[in-house]
């Protein structure tokens, strides 16, 4: 640190002077082909846990950096549904291509990049219109989508995004912040489980690990045939001294592990929804 008042000012300005009469070098490419690092394959990197799982979760934070919006992404999300969400370069069209993912060495699930069903819009355009096109009612523009179609599509999340100018990655960010939001079709059963010390301490753990392998899936998710998901409640301390489990939001009164795991096997077993 320099006592001199203003000396790094002058150090700096002294350099950008010396630097400005010299001459620059323009490298005329193609014609001319720069000098590479022998290291350098011009694609992302990404990195490996000690499970050779990729640590990149898909959240976004770099296509949203981006000052050029070149980045485009596309995976699971950590609740594992298989959703497909890009990042905000929309100008690209409806571009479902896997190489985001294969440039990075990771093999692409096909099951995660299945085409998405086509919706229509005119009931959004409609909501996008009364909402004058303002991004600063997108919690509104979001609820109203939902109640619309039942869940917030991510064809929806794309047209939002063309028409409100807002990035597809800011608007994917608040649809998935607030509880209240579905990025999913709505289960035809929902089952509800706390997780607060008190009902574990209840024997909820075992009730949920019970409900997990009775349907195969984790918490957060849903069947193939979305007859019924495995969703995270809360007792708000209201417990009575017993685990805190809901059936389509009414509380189940003396359920146990052997309970739930025949409970769900049972809603399992209903036809699928049409």
């Amino acid at each position: 640190m320099s006592l001199v008042p203003g000396l790094g000012i002058v150090k700096g300005m002294a350099l950008t002077f010396r630097r400005f009469f010299e001459p620059k070098v323009t490298v005329q490419y193609p014609e001319q082909t720069p000098q590479i690092p022998p290291r350098h394959r011009g694609r992302l990197q990404l990195l490996y846990d000690e499970h050779g799982a990729l640590k990149c979760e898909t959240c976004f934070q770099c296509a949203q950096a981006c000052p050029i919006e070149c980045i485009d992404m596309g995976g699971t999300d950590t609740k594992d549904r298989f959703h497909v969400h890009w990042g905000p370069p929309e100008q690209y069209a409806e571009r479902r291509e896997e190489q985001a993912i294969r440039r990075s060495g990771r093999e692409v699930p096909d099951v995660g990049f299945r085409s998405f069903d086509a919706l229509d819009t005119s009931a959004l355009d409609a909501i996008l219109a009364e909402e004058d096109f303002d991004p600063a009612h997108m919690l509104r523009i979001l609820e109203r989508t939902q109640e619309a179609h039942g869940f917030i599509p991510v064809p929806a999340i794309k047209r939002i995004a063309a028409v409100t100018g807002m990035w597809y990655a800011e608007i994917y960010g608040i649809a998935s912040f607030y509880g209240h939001l579905r990025l999913d079709a709505p289960t035809r059963h929902v089952i509800g489980v706390c997780r607060c010390p008190s009902c574990s301490l209840f024997g909820g753990g075992a009730i949920r690990s019970a409900l997990e392998a009775a349907l195969d899936v984790t918490l957060g998710a849903s069947t193939p045939s979305r007859t019924v998901s495995i969703e995270a409640d809360d007792c708000h301390g209201d417990n009575g001294g017993a685990p805190w489990v809901t059936l389509d939001g009414e509380r189940q009164a003396g359920i146990t592990a052997e309970l739930a795991s025949r409970l769900a096997r049972a809603l399992a077993a209903q036809p699928a929804r049409a």
